[in-house]
């Protein structure tokens, strides 16, 4: 179901069943769509997004602890 999302399920699936570098192609997107948002929108564009992955490290750092 995830997969059949416009944009964000084509770069999952290629990420998943693609070349081995497509992971690190998408990592320099997001990290440039990260800047383009700092430098259209200034220091709330470079926080916010740091602010809306705090929930998804918090739950990364309970699954590793888990095991």
């Amino acid at each position: 179901m995830f997969y059949r999302v416009p944009v964000i399920g084509w770069i999952a699936r290629d990420i998943m069943f693609g070349d081995k570098n497509n992971f690190w192609f998408a990592l320099i997107g997001f990290v440039s769509l990260w800047m383009c948002s700092a430098l259209t929108f200034g220091l709330p564009g470079l926080y916010l997004p740091a602010l809306a992955l705090v929930p998804v490290v918090f739950v990364l750092l309970l699954l590793i602890t888990k095991g």
